[in-house]
């Protein structure tokens, strides 16, 4: 089916349309979670960061079954080891 759709240019994608959200980074090794405050062409920074050895279920938006947070204000993650990312609702508060 052909459709008529409006193309809207940003200058923010990716990570930088990612922002000041709390995110989820799957990594070569692991799975990094935490607020995004910046974003440069080598690293994300995250503020509250917790390293996540186990999710439970992923549809379960409760909180991570096993999460061990990161005693800095700031962490910083190669963004050439990741994998995949997106929001983090086991992170985001009602």
């Amino acid at each position: 089916m052909k459709r008529i759709v409006n193309v809207v240019e940003t200058e923010k994608d990716g990570l930088e349309k990612l922002l000041g959200e709390y995110i989820e980074l799957y990594c070569l090794n692991y799975i990094y979670c935490g607020r995004l405050v910046g974003v440069n062409s080598d690293d994300v920074c995250l503020a509250e960061c917790q390293i996540v050895y186990e999710t439970g279920k992923l549809n379960d938006h409760n909180e991570y079954k096993f999460a061990e947070p990161f005693d800095q204000e700031e962490r910083f993650v190669q963004k050439s080891h990741i994998e995949s990312y997106g929001l983090a609702p086991k992170l985001i508060k009602s």
